[in-house]
This record gives C-alpha cells, structure tokens and sequence, in this order.
C-alpha cells in the first residue's frame, strides 16, 4: 500500500542570516565571558550560539500543510470545507494586509522574512476569523493546492 503525498507542504524555515546572528550571539557572549578565563569564554561561545540557533530554529520550524480535507497552517486545523476564495498577495499588497489592511480577527501565520502571502476568505458563520493571511513562498501552488483539494 503507497501513501500518497500531501498536495502542498512547506516548511517556512528562517533566512541563513539568521544563523549567522546566532554565531554572532555566541561571539558576544564569548567576549561577555572573556575576563572570567578561557574555559568560560569557550562555553559562552558555544552556550551562546547553541541558544540562539535553537530559537532560530523552532521559529524557522512552522509548516503549512494541506493533508486530506484540512489546511494546517502552525497549530491552526481547519477544514477545507470551511474556506472560501484564496488571493494571492505579492509582496506589496501582502505588506498592505499585514498593517493598514489588517483585521485584528484574522489568523495570521505571519514570517517578516517572506514577502509573499496568500489570504484566504474564511466563509464558516460559526468563525469569527475573517480569513487566514499565511506567509508563504509559493502563494500559487497552496491557492492552486486548495483549490484542487476543495472541488475534490
């Protein structure tokens, strides 16, 4: 028996500059730690960075999904069936829904880190959420794998 694949997955891992901060974390905690002798700086270094990357890892660790009937997006589970029209949000119109344009209801799955977004209408009257604004680097191919999933 095969399983079949999720017809959209992402994982919105963080930007590689984010690591180097992390090194750059454990350098100054090094430098922190430097009057205290060479055993102390070289935890510093290594506590340092270590702390650093893990938050710019489970920060980086969010995924959208479309598995069977359900969008999963973060801890987010709703079914396909309870959404309505996605639009997708190049860079500028997606920063215009984060801010000026944004309801304070909506879901938001929101990395600063990816310009483009994808907004989907949220049409279930037992929701007070207007619709889910989720970052995304691929806008079309999660619209396209919603929709190919919703008229399933």
């Amino acid at each position: 028996m095969q399983l079949s694949a999720a017809p959209y997955e992402e994982r919105l891992t963080a930007p590689r500059t984010w690591w180097l901060i992390s090194f750059l974390v454990g350098v100054s905690m090094a430098l922190i730690l430097l009057p205290f002798g060479t055993l102390p700086m070289l935890g510093g270094l290594a506590g340092g960075t270590a702390v650093a990357a893990v938050a710019a890892s489970s920060y980086g660790s969010v995924r959208i999904r479309v598995v069977g009937d359900s969008l999963i997006a973060g801890e987010a589970k709703i079914p396909l069936a309870a959404l309505g029209d996605a639009e997708v949000l190049d860079a500028e119109e997606a920063r215009a829904w984060r801010t000026y344009k944004a309801d304070p209801r909506a879901f938001l799955l929101l990395r600063a880190y990816i310009p483009t977004a994808l907004r989907v209408e949220v049409t279930d009257p037992q929701d007070p959420t207007p619709y889910l604004y989720l970052s995304t680097r691929e806008p079309e191919r999660l619209a396209q794998a919603l929709r190919t999933e919703t008229s399933a």
